[in-house]
């Protein structure tokens, strides 16, 4: 050790640069017309337009084109070198003779369609086939149909990743420009639903043609010709007699399985074979139809003489609006807003003219008849029979409608003085009146009324489990836990659990002795807290006790409650401050430095407190350890160092730790040497451990807790302890080996983080990174510590500076308890078994806690250990220990009582979704850890599927297997399944660096349920509608691409990531007012904040943005996305509702592989 003014530098050599790597470039790829006569937005006149605004580009297509050929992406919103066929119908286009092999079990005749219906019933969601009923005998006489083979219910069940139909035959006819991601389609074996072909789209793929083969020419009347076909479940439904058939390969609800009539559909061409062996993709259409109502959840379509079977029907031109067909009718009761006909489902992506919504027959009527028995479209040229839609999207149970209902029918005050009262969504704004229960802000349970045995909880497969954020932020207008004081004797418990006193004890003699709700057991009460009871036997001061009234309070403890019966000092932080040559270039140091002394303005301090008495200390490394001497009544500051990283002692202990106002003007002085001293460093190895180490010494020599705040570049690589090799492989992701570079290399800092939870010391990892840098290793220090980790990959200060001091100020200032200590108790048959979080237990029931703060939280799962009874409930007692931010040791008590029942029904009703879409979260990173990624993909699938099954099978009235029934609290589930097993943190492949992959997943172990429903579903708020004179937030829509329109301006989020995504037909004035350009072309996407201009519109989008940062716990980056630059590959991620560019599965084919299982159960 030894004293000095400055540092002397060894040269080391010239720094290593360090560049990201740019994302491949996308080829091009044709999509269909949207329609014979596109409109092209951007100037006003039909013809052939770029899509996303990218010029078009490609070879041509192997016939003759006669439609609009446009660029898509595959993998995202880019061009791909993909091609296929579009039609218009401005011309009769030249048939294509193939050669189409005989289905296996071939079926002549009309393939029936079916159609969709939506029904209302008590509590659940219902989505099958409906009014079905056997195609016109003409058509079926001109198809040469014959009898039908069938395959019982105990036939062969097939898998999800279905293989292309036999192919078939199909007439050139008009086809739709849409996402070519949506474009596969094909109908799943033994359901009525049509499930998407498993096809991984990668980069670099030759292009596939795909050409339409011989046609086959219907019969049907000339006046119906123009008949065109929604898409409705599975297909449409023709309205009238002699309708030509839609054939194709559908399969009814009872296993019985209509085969496609040969040659009549879709094949891919022989000539072309997709490289990768994936089936082939056909376009999809716009799905429509009625829009589920606020209240209305259920879809019934009903059983008709053929289950399955398809029928045509007659509807307005694909691209604008489709309805139900006449006979459809909504049975039992509805509220809420009726389903009234004619309201578009899906936004067109073009504008379309009243003309066009028009009766068919009277735009037929402007164009010559074709051939007898060809159809035509309203353009005069014929049509192909149309292959089967999909199921619409819009049908399905929509995230943004139930939170709506919910905001709409649960707002304001929820008081919880109802044992087992479900409470709102965490969605809604609300306050709550403690009366006997905590705040669900502090603690929810999967479910509310708990089965009285364990097989039937076991037979549900819901999950109980509850979630506990022991010190959440309260809103504005509900007050904290109240503080008592104990006195010397201390809380009042049960002798026989230990539980402390709650409103659920019950008093008995006289108010002498009182019964202890969790165990069962009787303790004498205190003579110093005796009080008399009442005629309702219920004592004279309840009101006057917080413990006897609040379902959540804090005790004062005594000194038997402190670590050696000594009462605590206040915590300390320690700024920790890598200055190697990488924090020195991209402006880390000096930033931190500048700024310091408006961030220690943000240290915490107790409720009333004139100021913190939080101490503060400061620490520079590289290769070595820098500590300063800052006491307040030196002139200068003193920089001691210690250059045996080996042995990490602390050199000095008075002047270390200081007040940060005592010591204002020397930590200034300090704050400005410190990136002067170090401006010529070449140092570029760095050391880690031996900091943390250096951080937890010093705490301990100082006898506090506290929290060390670590500011760290590069992969620590110096000759040290905690030295590390790169282990990098991003290939390995996705794949059965991604757990070797998932978990940690070594267990030093895994020993390390429990050192710091014994001295109670927290570590907040606050990254800078150009490459590698190891966080699954390095962030167990945070994970056992409870400390949180930050990353800010290629750093610049300019650009994220503002981002990184919020991060900070929010980690200072935040509540927070130090040297904690957590129990769960239950009431007798239950218990606690297994925890997932951040933290750290050295037995079997204490967990261990160097600092938990406002944003953590732990997911407890509770098992049984024998039979509940109905009458007297399940009881939850959750006590903290810990000490505050002004040195006092306290001990803060959440209670919670649930219901019991013994009926299925009962226990549906009353889960709560989204606490256990955060369980299964958590549950699913210590899979990931364990098991390979397919393993727990299906574990989640077979799960959610036997969780509606058993809801289907013991509590939905009886009803046709090709129904899909969900229950109403759980009508989300398959949404929200399908967005877990494809989120960063669970799924992240090659497309992601390690490094963030492992960044996702400590992320998501600390959410909180708040956090976690946002991470899953990210919102989407159109902006270009937004009313700058009015305060009301824009209405979010759906995630997916669907809902995103040319000339629309879209922020997107999910509580990591932020994107403003801008479409290239945004009116000019909108861009001038906001971004000071005319063109969305003009537009910096390179800037992370939108201008302050003095606009009324720039001043609402500001205030916006700010607000959906202010609602998530980190401040988000702002990434400006324009209309077909690569970033939209990126942005496309996070549309969850669409199929994702790894070929994860969209949400309606995840429904319908989600029904087959299901199915399978039951059979």
């Amino acid at each position: 050790m030894h004293e000095e003014n400055k540092m002397n530098p060894q040269y080391v050599g010239p720094p290593q640069q360090f560049t990201p790597q740019q994302m491949p470039d996308q080829s091009s790829s044709y999509v269909p017309a949207s329609s014979p006569n596109v409109y092209n937005g951007l100037n006003n006149q039909p013809g052939a337009i770029p899509e996303y605004g990218m010029p078009l580009t490609g070879k041509p297509l192997p016939y003759q084109n006669y439609g609009v050929s446009s660029t898509y992406s595959q993998n995202g919103l880019m061009p791909q070198g993909q091609q296929q066929p579009s039609h218009s119908g401005t011309l009769i286009p030249k048939p294509i003779a193939m050669t189409v092999p005989e289905p296996q079990f071939p079926y002549q005749g009309p393939a029936p369609l079916v159609s969709d219906q939506v029904t209302r019933q008590v509590g659940e969601l219902s989505i099958g086939p409906s009014n079905l009923q056997r195609p016109p005998s003409s058509v079926a006489a001109s198809q040469g149909m014959v009898s039908s083979q069938r395959q019982g219910i105990g036939g062969p069940q097939p898998s999800f990743a279905v293989g292309p139909p036999p192919p078939r035959q199909i007439t050139p006819g008009p086809s739709h420009r849409f996402p070519a991601t949506l474009a596969s389609q094909h109908t799943l074996s033994g359901s009525s639903f049509p499930a998407s072909y498993s096809y991984s789209a990668q980069y670099g793929q030759p292009p596939r043609s795909y050409a339409p083969p011989n046609p086959v020419a219907p019969v049907a009347p000339p006046q119906l010709s123009s008949t065109q076909y929604s898409p409705l479940v599975g297909a449409g439904q023709p309205v009238g007699p002699g309708v030509s058939s839609s054939s194709s390969m559908l399969v009814q609800p009872q296993s019985t399985q209509y085969h496609p009539i040969p040659g009549s559909g879709p094949s891919l061409v022989p000539g072309v074979p997709p490289s990768s062996g994936a089936p082939p993709q056909y376009p999809p259409f716009s799905g429509a139809g009625q829009p589920l109502g606020s209240s209305v959840s259920s879809l019934h379509p009903q059983q008709g003489p053929y289950h399955g079977a398809l029928h045509p029907v007659a509807s307005q031109p694909l691209t604008s609006i489709s309805t139900l067909p006449p006979s459809s009718q909504v049975n039992g009761p509805v509220s809420g807003a009726p389903l009234t006909s004619g309201v578009p489902s899906i936004q067109s992506r073009y504008p379309y003219t009243q003309a066009s919504q028009q009766q068919p027959a009277a735009i037929q009527s402007q164009y010559p008849p074709a051939a007898p028995g060809m159809p035509q479209n309203r353009m005069g040229a014929p049509v192909a029979p149309q292959q089967p839609r999909r199921l619409d999207p819009d049908q399905m149970p929509s995230p943004i409608q139930v939170v709506d209902d919910d905001r709409k029918q649960r707002s304001g005050t929820f008081y919880t003085n109802t044992k087992g009262q479900v409470p709102p969504l965490v969605t809604t704004d609300f306050l709550v009146h403690d009366e006997g229960n905590c705040s669900p802000r502090f603690v929810r349970s999967t479910i509310y009324s708990v089965p009285t045995t364990s097989e039937m909880l076991k037979q549900a497969a819901v999950p109980f489990a509850i979630t506990i954020s022991a010190f959440a932020k309260l809103k504005d207008g509900e007050h904290s836990p109240p503080v008592s004081d104990s006195g010397e004797t201390g809380p009042v418990r049960c002798i026989r659990c230990k539980a402390y006193m709650c409103p659920f004890m019950q008093f008995i003699d006289g108010g002498r002795r009182f019964q202890c709700v969790f165990c069962k057991g009787t303790s004498e009460v205190p003579p110093e807290y005796f009080s008399h009871l009442d005629h309702m036997g219920q004592r004279t001061d309840k009101f006057q006790r917080p413990e006897l009234c609040l379902g959540s309070y804090e005790y004062l403890t005594t000194k038997d409650y402190c670590k050696n019966g000594v009462l605590p000092k206040p915590p300390a932080f320690i700024f920790m401050i890598d200055v190697s040559y990488n924090s020195i270039r991209n402006g880390m140091v000096k930033l931190l430095c500048e700024n310091m002394k408006e961030v220690l303005a943000f240290l915490p301090k107790e409720v009333g407190a004139p100021a913190s008495v939080v101490k503060v200390g400061f620490v520079t490394y590289s290769n070595v350890v820098h500590f300063y001497n800052v006491k307040g009544n030196l002139a200068q500051p003193q920089m001691l160092v210690v250059p045996d990283v080996q042995e990490m002692f602390v050199p000095l202990l008075d002047g270390f730790l200081v007040s940060a106002e005592e010591a204002e003007s020397v930590i200034d002085s300090l704050m400005e040497q410190i990136p002067q001293m170090f401006m010529a460093t070449r140092e570029t190895e760095t050391i880690l451990g031996p900091v943390i180490q250096a951080g937890l010494e010093a705490l301990k020599a100082a006898d506090c807790a506290g929290k060390i705040f670590i500011f760290h570049t590069t992969l620590p690589i110096a000759d040290a302890p905690g030295k590390l090799k790169n282990r990098d492989d991003r290939k390995l992701l996705g794949t059965d080996k991604e757990k070797t570079i998932l978990a940690p290399q070594s267990t030093f800092y895994n020993n390390l983080g429990q050192e710091c939870v014994t001295a109670g010391c927290c570590v907040d990892l606050f990254l800078f990174p150009n490459s590698y840098i190891d966080i699954s290793t390095i962030g167990q220090v945070c994970r056992l510590s409870g400390g949180q980790v930050h990353k800010y990959t290629y750093f610049q200060a300019d650009v994220d500076g503002r981002r990184f001091l919020e991060d900070l100020k929010h980690s200072l200032q935040k509540t927070v308890a130090f040297d904690a200590i957590m129990r769960v108790r239950t009431s007798t048959g239950i218990r606690p078994t297994d925890f997932y979080g951040h933290y750290y237990m050295s037995n079997t029931t204490d967990v261990e806690l160097a600092a938990v703060d406002e944003d953590k939280s732990i997911s407890v799962e509770i098992k049984y250990d024998d039979k509940l009874t109905e009458e007297d409930g399940a009881y939850i007692q959750v006590a903290v220990l810990f000490t505050s931010c002004g040195g006092q040791r306290r001990l803060r008590v959440h209670n919670l009582a649930l219901e019991t029942c013994n009926q299925m029904a009962v226990l549906y009703r009353n889960c709560e979704l989204d606490t256990i879409m955060n369980y299964f979260s958590k549950l699913g990173l210590r899979m990931i850890i364990e098991q390979t990624p397919r393993q727990m993909k299906d574990y989640f699938i077979n799960r959610s599927a036997q969780i509606l099954a058993s809801y289907r099978k013991h509590c939905a009235s009886p009803s046709s297997a090709g129904q899909l029934i969900l229950p109403e609290c759980m009508k989300l589930l398959p949404l929200y399944i399908n967005c877990l097993t494809k989120s960063d943190a669970l799924s992240g492949g090659p497309d992601m660096s390690t490094d963030d992959r492992s960044f996702a997943m400590l992320a998501v172990a600390t959410m909180d349920i708040a956090c976690s429903t946002g991470y899953l579903y990210p919102r989407l708020l159109p902006l270009h509608d937004v009313d700058p004179d009015s305060t009301e937030f824009p209405k979010a829509v759906r995630c997916s691409v669907e809902k995103i329109k040319d000339n629309g301006v879209y922020l997107l989020e999910n509580g990591v990531h932020m994107f403003l995504w801008i479409g290239m037909a945004v009116n000019p004035d909108w861009l001038q007012n906001v971004f000071g350009v005319q063109t969305a072309a003009r537009v910096d996407i390179d800037k992370t904040s939108l201008l302050e201009l003095n606009t009324p519109l720039s001043l609402r989008i500001r205030d916006i943005v700010e607000t959906v940062r202010e609602e998530r716990q980190k401040c988000m980056r702002l990434t400006i996305v324009r209309q077909g630059d690569k970033l939209e590959l990126v942005f496309r991620q996070y549309l969850v509702e669409d199929r994702g560019s790894d070929g994860s599965a969209s949400y309606v084919d995840f429904l319908c592989h989600l029904h087959k299982e299901i199915r399978s159960l039951l059979s």
